[in-house]
């Protein structure tokens, strides 16, 4: 079978990420003698620098670590609403909805802790160790992919008459990041060097777990916590069109610590699946495998496209009256078979158009006022505010000079396809067996103004709850909202065996489940896991269901593919009464995996070609 690349193998640590000089990093530190956390860890830190339109240091950030000698955990990175974030507050300004930039939709930052409990808990290099090459790229400059530049001119004039920080940073000299130039971020670079410094002298010598606590305190109550609660409480241009000042306080950043809990998992033939819990939209991908039947359609034909859209269809409905973390989620029902025969039976031989939470448990599903007047079609409420081909998390930082021409502004700014905020993923296996899988998004460039003092600017994961009050994802103080952000660890025989994840919002737990399948289902060839090969396959989503982003849309009967998926499938679909989008023949799915054959040792690792900046690296 054709892939792009090879899908690599060894023994010694393989890295997957959506950036090359991510991956190049984490690889180094497993050759310097670092383990998988370790790797992942500094990763994590040079992905805030060379994506900085896709990830912050005050973003957010779930992870699923499987260490050789102990259980599948996760740590969320995932930082709660703030004690003031209520929708009392919120409505009392007008709004039905969330902005999808500035400081109103800041959450708690949750990414930094949960890398330094990380590296505390998990890994053995100190702080500067990890640290020293996202400064040596913030510092001495990097060369930027295209789309930093192409989301910094989509934003140009927001940045020039409103967010004059971010244009200190993004805009020098009144340009945009250029390819094949180096581009340097020596805020972010100080900021790094100022924590690393301070948190020395406040350990005194303590050693690598003290100097690592030191760093967590700075962050939430040193120099770096005063300047993010100062930005929050300034009056920012957002989404809404009006000026609006956050509700981030220093007892709110105080508050927060990363924390581990256990994984949602599923059992389907002879793997199982360990996903974040309901707060995220994880549980979707393993509801998924619970409606397959027994027997699959011929992998890849029309008959086995629509199954998987039609699944996903029924979990995505449950996410949206299920999911969050306001109320408990009932995953024993939803994953309960008694249950999914019944939502099996609802999959027919033509496209649903309507949106059909179930009843686990005989509970009665709640759904917030805008998505029921989504799903039903009804005026005013435009059906996507992006282009289907290509959507993932389609924030922009728009700037209007009123409310009525915001939605307008977004819509053009998204369809050129320069402004997308998304997401990034690593991957990483050591020659231990330690095995890690992590999504960081957040704080992007485009989400609030740049902190002037720190080089990099608030996240906005507050829009993905909703301001009706009694949903499992409202809008409440102190809960997390429901991410999209969703990394995946397989396990078989008891034994983690697969790290995977993708950026890409919304279809995060659609392409991993193709891109699992097509492992599952497929031979193993070239002595392993066909990682390639199942990355590479042609792929799909459809956005039948509420988006987790403003505008917070969808598109009933969609379903958008890649052209290489093949004319007799297209015809299929559409005779099933899809509407189908045909996108580019490398348009869909973002994937990073790695593997371990626990039989035999060896190690794989593959990665996305599409947009030509993810790459696998391993020996």
């Amino acid at each position: 079978m054709f892939t792009t690349r090879p899908t690599l193998q060894g023994t010694f640590g393989m890295v997957s990420s959506t950036h090359w000089l991510a991956s190049q990093s984490a690889m180094a530190v497993l050759e310097d003698g670092g383990n998988a956390y370790d790797a992942a860890v500094a990763a994590g830190f040079v992905l805030h620098v060379v994506e900085p339109h896709l990830c912050g240091p005050a973003g957010e950030v779930p992870i699923i670590l499987a260490p050789a000698d102990g259980e599948v955990q996760v740590l969320c990175g995932q930082g709660p609403a703030p004690a003031g974030a209520n929708i009392e507050h919120y409505r009392s300004l007008g709004l039905d909805l969330v902005p999808g930039t500035g400081p109103l939709a800041a959450a708690v930052p949750g990414a930094f802790d949960a890398w330094m409990v990380l590296l505390r808990d998990h890994g053995t290099k100190s702080l500067a160790d990890v640290l020293r090459y996202a400064v040596g790229y913030a510092e001495d400059g990097h060369p930027p992919v295209e789309r930093v530049g192409q989301t910094v001119e989509s934003v140009r004039e927001l940045f020039e008459t409103e967010w004059t920080s971010s244009a200190d940073v993004y805009l020098p000299g009144g340009r945009a990041p250029v390819s094949g130039e180096l581009f340097r971020n020596p805020a972010l670079a100080a900021t790094w060097r100022r924590l690393i410094a301070e948190s020395s002298a406040e350990s005194a010598g303590g050693g690598r777990v003290a100097e690592i606590e030191a760093a967590r305190r700075v962050w939430r109550a040193g120099f770096i916590a005063e300047a993010l609660v100062r930005q929050a409480s300034e009056a920012t241009m957002d989404t809404s069109g009006k000026r609006h000042t956050g509700t981030l306080t220093a007892a709110d950043l105080a508050g927060f610590s990363a924390a581990y809990e256990a994984p949602a998992t599923f059992d389907w033939n002879g793997w199982t699946l360990c996903k974040a819990g309901g707060w995220s939209q994880g549980p979707a991908l393993l509801q998924q495998l619970a409606l397959l039947p027994e027997e699959l359609p011929e992998y890849g034909s029309g008959e086995y496209v629509h199954l998987l859209v039609e699944g996903c269809k029924l979990a995505m409905a449950d996410r949206e009256a299920w999911y969050g973390d306001a109320a408990e989620v009932p995953l024993d029902e939803l994953f309960s078979e008694p249950y999914n025969a019944a939502r099996r039976a609802l999959v027919g031989e033509k496209a649903s158009y309507e949106l059909r939470p179930g009843s686990p448990g005989g509970r009665t599903p709640k759904m917030s006022a805008h998505a029921t007047a989504v799903a039903a079609g009804e005026p005013g409420y435009d059906a996507m505010g992006i282009p289907a081909a290509g959507a993932g998390e389609p924030t922009v930082a728009g700037f209007a000079s009123d409310a009525s021409d915001v939605a307008a502004f977004a819509s053009d700014v998204a369809a050129d396809g320069g402004t997308r905020g998304d997401t990034c993923h690593i991957d990483v296996v050591d020659r231990w067996g330690n095995m890690v899988a992590a999504t960081p998004s957040g704080g992007w460039l485009q989400s609030n103004p740049v902190v002037p003092e720190l080089g990099f600017p608030l996240g906005t994961r507050l829009q993905m709850a909703w301001l009706d009050p009694g949903l499992p994802n409202s809008l409440t103080p102190g809960r997390r909202p429901r991410t999209t952000l969703t990394p995946s660890i397989a396990v078989r025989e008891g034994v983690p065996v697969m790290a995977f994840g993708t950026p890409g919002g919304d279809q995060q737990d659609q392409w991993q489940l193709h891109f699992f399948l097509a492992v599952a289902l497929r031979p193993a060839v070239r002595g392993g896991l066909d990682l390639q090969g199942a990355i590479d396959a042609p792929n799909w989503h459809n956005d039948s269901f509420p988006g987790s982003f403003h505008p917070r849309g969808m598109r009933p009967g969609s379903v958008t593919v890649e052209s290489r998926i093949g004319p007799d499938v297209i015809a299929e679909l559409r005779r099933r009464g899809h509407l189908v989008t045909v996108g580019d023949a490398w348009s869909e799915g973002r994937l990073c995996a790695v593997a371990r054959d626990p039989h035999t040792g060896i190690l794989s690792s593959a990665a996305n070609p599409r947009g030509m900046q993810g790459y696998a690296v391993g020996r």
